[in-house]
């Protein structure tokens, strides 16, 4: 079952990006006791995300579009967000 914030990012992503594909995985259980683990449940999270939006993209303007997509979501409700992002056929 997943949380309140892993369905949120994956509303946001899916609006912003339409991805081929997308899985957003919750690490929250490997990282509890360490530091940003807030007891949430909801903590840190990897996103591994395919859209066409990317072709021709750097790897770090993919990171920061990830981010801005996710809006307060990085940093302020979640301690760690690792992000994969890729164009179809990379």
């Amino acid at each position: 079952m997943s949380g309140p914030l892993e369905q949120e990012m994956r509303q946001l992503l899916t609006a912003a990006f339409a991805p081929t594909s997308l899985d957003v995985v919750n690490d929250s259980a490997t990282h509890r006791g360490h530091t940003g683990d807030d007891g949430s449940g909801e903590s840190h999270f990897t996103i591994v995300i395919e859209s066409p939006q990317f072709t021709g993209v750097s790897r770090l303007q993919r990171q920061r579009l990830v981010n801005a997509a996710l809006g307060d979501i990085p940093g302020n409700r979640v301690h760690a967000v690792a992000i994969k992002a890729s164009a179809p056929g990379e």
